[in-house]
């Protein structure tokens, strides 16, 4: 990997923003041009195997300057006691991109309007970096595509550290009904949410509320 004082551009995206069980994590990665990675077929992470993402992620790491910043659960809970979550993200895509020092960063909006979501990126930022925020970027710039990647890789192996200690856990995410079941499984028997769980989430709330209407009847 080739360590630089700046770069040129950098790419920045996240995965598990939405997740209920385990981090966030958010992926920068640095390059001269996006021609460096001209020769991969980078694209929307969701869109690529666990196997080809391995793959790709080992050759943007070996292109590129990488960096990731990972935020547990218990630090998002703690973040959005007074900030929304968008300004959670926007926190964490600054805190990559100040690891690349790029002149210019383009990065996956997460908010309604990418102008403001800009300006929330721009304002944790110490030097002078151009952002460009638009929806969609993983699908529009190559090098969003590859932050993309790197994101979801990191993420994919926080998981399944989790379920080394928990068992199965499923993806995280609401919409899993491993997930689920395993959340109510463990709020019944320790009547608490686990430490991997996002406690200010609406479903371990709602999950916590129908287990403790279970027990007074």
């Amino acid at each position: 990997m080739r360590y630089l004082s700046s770069y040129v551009i950098c790419g920045v995206d996240e995965a598990g923003k939405g997740s209920v069980l385990g981090p966030m994590v958010i992926a920068a990665v640095g390059a001269d041009s996006e021609e460096i990675l001209s020769d991969l077929p980078v694209k929307d992470s969701k869109l690529l195997s666990p196997k080809k993402r391995e793959s790709l992620c080992q050759e943007i790491i070996r292109l590129c300057r990488v960096a990731t910043v990972i935020l547990p659960a218990d630090m998002i809970d703690e973040h959005r006691k007074s900030i929304s979550m968008n300004g959670c993200v926007a926190q964490a895509h600054a805190e990559a991109i100040r690891k690349i020092r790029p002149e210019t960063a383009y990065v996956d909006a997460c908010d309604v309007n990418p102008e403001r979501y800009s300006r929330m990126v721009q304002s944790h930022l110490r030097t002078p970096c151009r952002i460009i925020s638009e929806h969609r970027a993983d699908q529009t710039y190559r090098i969003v595509s590859a932050a993309s990647i790197v994101a979801k890789v990191v993420r994919d192996r926080e998981i399944a550290r989790l379920a080394d200690d928990f068992g199965p856990i499923g993806s995280g995410y609401p919409s899993d009904p491993e997930t689920i079941a395993f959340l109510s499984s463990y709020i019944e028997e320790h009547r608490r949410p686990p430490s991997c769980a996002r406690k200010s989430w609406k479903t371990v709330s709602l999950l916590m509320a129908r287990q403790s209407q279970s027990r007074l009847f």
